[in-house]
């Protein structure tokens, strides 16, 4: 078995995380009912990232407004993140290969003119849907 590949604890971990879904998750889809019965129609999973063939997970293109919802674990969140204690060193190399990935997204994104909103699973979907909404109707043109 090769060294940079995570070796399960037992079948059952194995099992779990080949189960998370990288889209449509539970938050996901409650943030876009949440904005589509307030109205606001939106692309999802959109690659409109300049250079890249990245998705966004919500896209409103005429506001250029790219949503990013992101789980604490795949994401690195700085306030919920925790190093899973098997196979740390592997997991480490992921989780920051992801937030330089996420960094890069953003920068693209801005030197683009969008404006970019990154919703963590952890923070209040009304709220982050109030952000949006604001931001969206304002065509993107409001310093957040």
């Amino acid at each position: 078995m090769s060294t940079d590949q995570p070796v399960p604890r037992d079948e059952g971990v194995s099992r779990r995380m080949r189960s998370q879904r990288e889209f449509d998750t539970g938050i996901e889809v409650t943030l876009r009912k949440l904005l589509w019965n307030r109205g606001l129609r939106y692309r999802v999973h959109a690659q409109v990232i300049p250079g890249t063939r990245r998705k966004v997970d919500l896209v409103f293109p005429r506001a250029k407004v790219a949503v990013f919802v992101d789980g604490c674990f795949w994401h690195g969140c700085p306030r919920h993140y925790t190093a899973p204690a098997n196979n740390n060193s592997w997991w480490l190399k992921k989780v920051t290969v992801n937030r330089a990935r996420d960094i890069d997204s953003f920068k693209r994104l801005r030197a683009a003119n969008w404006r970019v909103i990154r919703v963590w699973e952890h923070q209040d979907l009304v709220l982050a849907a109030d952000r949006i909404e604001v931001l969206v109707r304002a065509g993107g043109k409001l310093d957040m």
